[in-house]
């Protein structure tokens, strides 16, 4: 399992569908997943510490965990089976329960729990792009930014 980081929530643009991208703290590699519109506010928000006039959700299912003292401890992206990722909830209290990626991103971005990918997936799916100095990082991420535009969801085994 290889620990990552949510670095946004960026709009594919042949299907003007939302992407979360996260990337390994430590390696080159980013992974994209394909989200729901509501999720993908969701994930922004948590982001950018915006805090709603009435709890989304996901803030609910924190302050629920919260009241019932329990932690979500870690999320894990456990598979990618036709184009669809899986992941699992792990909690303080050992139990684990199956979720949605965009779902389990925007609860550990509420809760400080860590997400982990599984190594055969960022083999699959991911997309390396080395570390390099400043310039050639802008340039690098200028071209991550044209890749993004280009592919769609079937480039990944997924049909919309």
């Amino acid at each position: 399992m290889r620990l990552m980081e949510v670095v946004g929530v960026r709009v594919e643009m042949a299907t003007n569908n939302p992407i979360v991208l996260l990337k390994e703290t430590d390696g080159e590699r980013y992974l994209p997943i394909w989200i729901g519109p509501n999720e993908a506010t969701a994930i922004a928000f948590a982001q950018q510490g915006m805090v709603p006039q009435r709890p989304l959700t996901h803030d609910l299912m924190r302050d629920m965990l919260e009241a019932l003292d329990i932690r979500l401890t870690t999320v894990n992206i456990t598979a990618l089976r036709d184009g669809i990722f899986f992941a699992d909830l792990i909690f303080s209290n050992g139990r684990e329960v199956s979720a949605r990626p965009s779902d389990s991103i925007a609860l550990a971005l509420r809760t400080g729990a860590s997400i982990y990918v599984r190594e055969e997936i960022l083999d699959e799916a991911g997309v390396a792009i080395p570390e390099a100095d400043t310039d050639e990082q802008e340039n690098e991420v200028e071209k991550f930014r044209e890749f993004l535009d280009s592919i769609s969801p079937e480039d990944f085994g997924r049909s919309t």
